[in-house]
């Protein structure tokens, strides 16, 4: 990893929002397509509204760019997912 010169920290990797949503009758397929990917996401909990009928799915991830984060994804849930950019902000 680069040092910035200014400071001498690393720089920070970009954090997203990775929110997924699958229709209910694909909920099967959306979770067995996990299967033979290879990710940092599989078997970890993960927020979900799926056993209360909202069929989605939510990651936060630290990536370089969206599509680095919807890359450690299965292409069937990437397919259904955005990337958005976060930050955490303290709110007053």
């Amino acid at each position: 990893m680069r040092r910035t010169r200014r400071t001498g920290t690393l720089p920070a990797i970009p954090r997203f929002l990775l929110h997924h949503q699958h229709a209910p009758q694909d909920c099967g397929a959306a979770f067995a397509a996990f299967r033979g990917h290879h990710s940092p996401l599989r078997h970890q909990a993960t927020p979900a509204s799926c056993l209360h009928g909202g069929h989605d799915v939510w990651w936060t991830v630290d990536a370089a760019t969206a599509q680095e984060a919807l890359a450690l994804l299965p292409a069937f849930v990437a397919d259904r997912t955005t990337a958005t950019r976060v930050d955490d902000v303290v709110v007053p």
